[in-house]
């Protein structure tokens, strides 16, 4: 696939408007306040993973509505410390998957958790075990349409509710460095990395890749790929559902969670690819942070003969190598 959005040089000066609703930040403070009445942590059982260098635990914490949310809390074995930590976010279709699949944080020292993805992780890895209990609200099956002709109802405001909770999870949890919190993600991962990073206070980085729900509504005219085009294709069914649609898609759109964002961030991004366009993320890139009144400390990585998967473990080391600098040992 050829590139197929703006040329770099214009990428790196895209600051798009936005019709952000008006009580966007109503919305969230409402919706997180109904959230955290209760403490975060449900349980947590260590299981036996196989793996020796590594300690796990099988978490379950509360999220959207107090309902029960998985996870995977995985650290450096018989280790006395409080770490640093991340808290990881999968991508589109996609659950926690088993244990030894993710170890990359914990091996490099980090206390890790993975959360599930509510109703999803029926189309890619290992599986998930989060039911969304409102999987019924009205807009079409896939995650990306369910619930969005109101932002009440919309997938994503439980979504982005329990990666608000996973770190408040994370911070409750033995062996973590509260103040030391990291939000990890790829893809749909990566958008709600950066929501977490606009609605979380204290959070100490944000690492972002090919991230989902940035610059959705030129999304929508660029692809018909992953996500965007079920919603596209849910739109060429009920003609009338767009104006709805295009207001609830306000509420969760990255550019916004972005501007509200004060940690230090880490983008990466293919230039090629078609399922997140490369415009979204340069769009949150250069209007992170300017809410804040501060300029926090921001880098972006472009590959331009990659796709979807961008940097892969090119960037992966990168990452590392970044994330280490701003948090230390």
């Amino acid at each position: 696939m050829p590139a197929f959005d703006l040329p770099l040089d214009a990428l790196e000066k895209h600051r798009p408007d936005l019709e952000e609703p008006a009580d966007f930040d109503t919305f969230w403070r409402a919706t997180l306040k109904e959230a955290g009445r209760t403490a975060p942590v449900l349980s947590a059982r260590p299981v036996d993973s196989g793996l020796r260098l590594v300690e796990t635990w099988d978490v379950t914490f509360r999220g959207f509505a107090g309902e029960p949310v998985r996870a995977w809390y995985t650290r450096p074995a018989r280790d006395p410390l409080a770490r640093p930590a991340v808290v990881e976010y999968a991508g589109y279709g996609r659950g926690r998957g088993l244990p030894h699949e993710r170890l990359t944080w914990a091996c490099a020292g980090y206390a890790h958790l993975l959360m599930d993805n509510r109703g999803q992780g029926d189309q890619y890895g290992s599986g998930g075990d989060t039911p969304d209990p409102h999987a019924t609200a009205p807009g079409g099956p896939g995650p990306a349409v369910r619930g969005l002709l109101d932002p009440h109802d919309y997938h994503y405001r439980r979504l982005i509710t329990d990666a608000v909770r996973a770190v408040a999870a994370l911070r409750a949890l033995p062996g973590v460095d509260r103040a030391r919190v990291a939000a990890v993600g790829n893809s749909q991962g990566g958008g709600l990395a950066l929501a977490v990073a606009g609605l979380v206070p204290g959070l100490a980085a944000v690492l972002v890749s090919a991230p989902l729900l940035c610059g959705i509504r030129r999304a929508l005219d660029l692809t018909d790929a992953g996500p965007y085009g079920e919603i596209a294709g849910y739109l060429a069914v009920h003609r009338d559902a767009v104006a709805a649609a295009r207001r609830t898609l306000g509420y969760v759109e990255g550019i916004s969670f972005a501007r509200r964002a004060t940690a230090p961030a880490h983008f990466g991004v293919g230039l090629r690819d078609t399922v997140c366009p490369p415009s979204g993320a340069y769009a949150a890139y250069n209007r992170y942070g300017e809410l804040g009144g501060h300029d926090p400390r921001r880098e972006i990585h472009a590959y331009p003969f990659n796709q979807h998967e961008g940097g892969d473990a090119v960037h992966v080391r990168r990452q590392l190598d970044w994330l280490a600098g701003v948090l230390g040992p």
